[in-house]
């Protein structure tokens, strides 16, 4: 099954900004995840120097996602990358 992975570097000061904009970027996650659309979704031990992940159906709908995503848009996430992912077992 062919998905996608966002990978997600985390701004310097992301903490001053990631609180107020949470509730945001939560609701996309949790409208996402209620259309199937995302799989998995969560930080690396380490936030600040390895970021997060998450595992959607698709690239389309990964794309659909860090396009309208309050983190994104908010400097909250110094960049990221899309990587299509074949999965082997699920």
């Amino acid at each position: 099954m062919k998905l996608a992975v966002v990978l997600y570097q985390t701004a310097d000061d992301f903490a001053a900004k990631a609180t107020a904009l949470f509730p945001a970027h939560k609701a996309r996650l949790d409208e996402f995840h209620a259309s199937g659309d995302l799989l998995m979704v969560g930080t690396f031990d380490n936030i600040a120097k390895d970021g997060s992940m998450a595992v959607f159906a698709s690239r389309a709908a990964a794309e659909k996602f860090v396009d309208g995503d309050p983190f994104l848009l908010n400097g909250v996430v110094r960049s990221h990358e899309i990587r299509d992912w074949n999965e082997i077992y699920s």
